[in-house]
């Protein structure tokens, strides 16, 4: 019986089978061999949209509710909260479920197979700081899986999962870095044999970049760390900052919309020392424009990685806003994020009880592993390995159609 690999990832997902012992990555979309993970379900059509879809669908202007980067909230309260989408009550497992089922259809559609058996990626660790949230995550991901129509699930980590599919010979060291987590293996290569030393993941990945990024560039804008006046006497305070935290993470975005909130943005326009940046905020709320937001912040990001500084543009909010990214700035902004990644990668050699020196190459997997802060601050700790860029956005799910051929052997 075939098996369907499939790594869910926090921005993109991927599927594919094992043919004559090598992987075929299986189009999701007409050339495409992964898919944005978003949906975006349409109050005027009734129809939920997928991958690009959906996000064309949300720039587009389309009336309904965006939702991207669902794997973040695995294990938390939220994934479990019933919700009004359309005309029924869903909690998040049961929306991250019917976009599994929607890979699952396309992949039979395209292979002309049906598949019962999935074998999916998992980060190291979903949450690095609870191993409650973290095994809660796993059995979120795994009733997913089920209610998504697949009768047997079995979990690999998604370095590890890489390490099978990265070339070579030697002592590498996995550094996976995807929109949500970061993940360390390291693994010896002998003969086309792959063996698995170590394993480690920290909950910190690109959506976290994109969050630091908005709060210190794209926020101010609409008033975060502004004053707003008291309403009785002559004081002030700062603006909530719980608002702008939630507006600058991808996976709350689509919460954050409501009423009450933009009639308590209208009035702070009104008591402000600075009423333009609330009216904005009130235009973002109303006109659903979060997602637009953090998409600019993202295309900043990534107009910054590299020797020219970026630019967030904001025209969806108001023509011509915008506001400089300056390369150095951004690096000095995503420094402790990427010192701490470092030290993971260091544990995970040091607690395997090896030398970093033995370490021939660091493989890189994910696509917030193509950051230079990055591979700068990897690089300083391993200077003798060999740095190499793998197959960054398709490496895991090469990894998972390669064992998937053994995955349920013993089923």
């Amino acid at each position: 019986m075939a098996v369907l690999a499939i790594d869910f990832g926090t921005s993109n997902t991927a599927a594919g089978v094992c043919v004559n012992r090598a992987p075929y990555l299986i189009p999701l979309e007409p050339g495409e061999t992964t898919l944005p993970t978003a949906v975006f379900l349409d109050f005027a059509t009734r129809k939920t949209l997928y991958g690009r879809q959906a996000a064309r669908a949300m720039m587009e202007g389309h009336e309904g509710r965006f939702m991207r980067s669902l794997k973040s909230v695995l294990g938390t309260p939220l994934a479990r909260e019933k919700r009004q989408f359309m005309n029924e009550k869903l909690t998040l497992i049961e929306v991250i479920a019917r976009f599994l089922q929607e890979i699952r259809s396309r992949a039979e559609a395209v292979t002309y197979q049906s598949y019962d058996q999935a074998l999916s990626g998992r980060p190291v660790r979903f949450h690095s700081s609870s191993d409650t949230r973290d095994a809660q995550a796993l059995l979120d991901l795994t009733e997913a899986y089920h209610l998504a129509g697949f009768k047997d699930v079995a979990f690999l980590p998604e370095p590890e999962a890489a390490a099978l599919a990265v070339g070579g010979e030697g002592r590498n060291l996995i550094v996976d870095i995807g929109g949500g987590t970061s993940d360390f293996t390291l693994c010896d290569r002998q003969g086309g044999e792959t063996t698995i030393i170590a394993s480690q993941g920290v909950r910190i990945g690109g959506t976290d970049f994109d969050k630091a990024i908005s709060l210190a560039h794209a926020m101010p804008l609409f008033g975060y760390g502004a004053q707003i006046g008291n309403e009785m006497g002559t004081g002030h305070h700062t603006s909530p900052r719980a608002l702008y935290q939630d507006l600058a993470s991808w996976e709350k975005i689509t919460f954050v919309y409501g009423p009450a909130l933009l009639r308590d943005v209208r009035k702070w326009e009104r008591l402000a020392h600075q009423p333009d940046l609330f009216a904005r905020l009130g235009d973002v709320l109303e006109m659903h424009l979060g997602h637009d937001v953090a998409y600019a912040v993202e295309a900043g990001k990534i107009a910054a990685n590299g020797p020219d500084d970026g630019l967030i543009r904001l025209d969806t909010v108001e023509r011509g806003l915008a506001v400089p990214l300056p390369c150095d700035a951004m690096q000095a902004e995503l420094s402790g994020y990427a010192d701490e990644i470092a030290t993971f990668a260091v544990q995970t050699v040091i607690e395997a009880g090896c030398e970093l020196s033995s370490v021939d190459r660091i493989v890189y997997v994910g696509g917030s592993s193509l950051m230079a802060v990055i591979r700068d601050r990897v690089e300083q700790q391993f200077p003798t390995a060999e740095q190499e860029t793998s197959e960054v956005f398709t490496a895991v799910v090469d990894g998972l159609a390669l064992a998937s051929e053994t995955a349920f052997e013993s089923l």
